[in-house]
């Protein structure tokens, strides 16, 4: 036990909640420091077990940032405050903020992004949104690979498990926190077996919850109405990488991404932060901001049931605000009233912990409690058939009809060439020359009747192209679920 949960444990008998704090890098110990100060002066009920994460555990050795040791901590807590962490640039280090998120099935990333206005500038005055983000899979599975001399691949992986938990979570999170609205951004225009399953997913799921309006929208269209009028939006759900992206652009129109905090929560771990990074330039000095892991620790608070601590910390942070005693980040001539470091943003806060703000709108967090959403159950399984296989080829030539002289040599009866795709685009048969093609071709093979065919014709099939020196790098079997196709054509087919 520390300090910190020594002083609490004198002054009250009420219920401890146990939690695991790292201070991370760069400005991570100053703002930390801040944020624990600040709740320790309102009355948070904790007890605190530090750990170290991040550069000083990379540079000694460990690729992951993190000792054994401490994630044992983190497992047994089950709730954990970390400042941002740099992570040193080369050499095969990983992003311990992906591998926590993913290790504890921190599935959900909750990002409230809501304007300040007059009192932080903004061209946004009326904004309020929450971004709630897939935090496990998408693109950001970080399964890749070089193929060809020419082309590397990252996989999209999206599964109707995490489209089913994010987007439940989206809509309990509306109706819990009295929202009226949840919109859903993919691009299934595109991406119409990855996006578009997240897209029938959403709808699936908005039929549970009629008294709360959906919408979806493509995410190229939505993202330039978000940043033009967000007041349109209440809470957006989205899959990692484009959640990723906007909720940092969120969080900056509405003033600043130095103000934003971040939770991410599984079914039974969760993790809250700061959306910023360390900002190693500006560590030691006494002038960053950390109000956006303050933000992230009234997150936690309310996780944890200490809604009326929580409260008050949000209430006050937002006087502090308003009174206009601003850190450098948001101070503005005209606005700001006073430029104070971090230690005396902090000291300003614990003095209007009893306090409330007058024309920006009070928190009220009796219903800020942890979700409780249930278990996935897993659905009955399709009927799926094998109906072809895309052999993707390395063949540093240049003309697809040349390659389709030579893939033909090796087909058989029930496994016919149907299709050559350079980078998705079809280029054979009736391709067009204009087409500008790599070393890295998709070729397609099906029964010429559409009927299905056995793992051995694969088989077949790669030992003939052995037998030819065609280089195959890897395969993809095509399938039909309950007799629907379940591949993507090839772009112009």
């Amino acid at each position: 036990m520390n300090c910190y949960s020594q002083i609490c444990s004198t002054k009250t008998k009420k219920a401890m909640n146990r939690i695991t704090v790292a201070k991370g890098d760069g400005i991570g110990p100053e703002i930390m420091n801040a944020t624990l100060k600040i709740m320790k002066a309102a009355g948070a009920q904790l007890e605190i077990d530090e750990i170290e994460i991040g550069e000083k555990v990379y540079l000694a050795g460990n690729t992951s940032g993190i000792s054994k040791e401490s994630w044992d901590i983190i497992r047994r807590n089950k709730v954990f405050l970390k400042a941002p962490i740099t992570t040193p640039q080369g050499g095969g280090y990983k992003s311990l903020n992906v591998s926590t998120r993913k290790f504890l099935g921190l599935y959900s990333n909750i990002r409230p992004c809501k304007s300040l206005h007059p009192f932080v500038k903004t061209k946004h005055p009326d904004m309020d949104v929450v971004i709630i983000r897939e935090n496990e899979e998408d693109l950001y599975a970080g399964i890749e690979h070089q193929q060809t001399d020419e082309v590397v691949q990252c996989l999209k992986l999206i599964s109707r498990p995490g489209c089913e938990k994010i987007i439940r979570y989206a809509f309990e999170y509306c109706k819990q926190y009295g929202r009226k609205k949840v919109t859903c951004f993919t691009k299934d225009n595109i991406m119409k077996q990855t996006d578009g399953l997240f897209h029938e997913v959403f709808n699936e799921i908005a039929k549970e919850y009629p008294e709360i309006e959906n919408e979806h929208w493509i995410v190229d269209i939505g993202a330039a109405k978000l940043a033009d009028t967000p007041e349109e939006f209440d809470v957006i759900v989205m899959g990692n990488l484009y959640g990723d992206m906007l909720s940092d652009v969120a969080a900056q129109i509405t003033g600043s991404v130095g103000l934003g905090g971040s939770a991410n929560i599984g079914e039974t771990c969760a993790m809250f932060e700061a959306i910023h990074g360390s900002a190693p330039l500006i560590a030691g000095q006494n002038i960053a901001n950390p109000s956006g892991l303050i933000q992230g620790a009234i997150m936690m608070l309310n996780h944890i049931g200490q809604n009326e601590v929580a409260e008050k910390i949000q209430n006050a942070w937002l006087a502090t605000i308003e009174q206009g005693i601003h850190t450098n980040d948001i101070y503005k001539e005209g606005i700001s009233k006073k430029a104070v470091s971090t230690e005396e943003f902090t000291d300003a806060v614990i003095a209007n912990l009893n306090q409330k703000p007058v024309q920006l709108k009070q928190v009220s967090y009796k219903n800020g409690n942890a979700l409780k959403l249930p278990k996935y159950e897993r659905k009955s399984p399709k009927h799926k058939e094998l109906v072809g296989v895309d052999l993707f080829v390395h063949w540093n030539g240049t003309s697809p009809d040349e390659l389709a002289g030579l893939l033909q040599k090796i087909e058989l009866p029930e496994a016919k060439l149907t299709m050559i795709t350079n980078r998705g685009i079809k280029v054979w048969p009736q391709g067009f020359e204009e087409t500008f093609c790599t070393d890295h071709w998709r070729c397609r093979f099906k029964n010429e009747e559409d009927a299905t065919i056995n793992k051995l014709a694969i088989i077949r099939l790669l030992t003939n192209a052995e037998d030819s020196l065609i280089d195959v790098i890897k395969t993809e079997n095509l399938y039909h679920f309950d007799g629907k196709p379940s591949f993507s054509l090839g772009q112009g087919q």
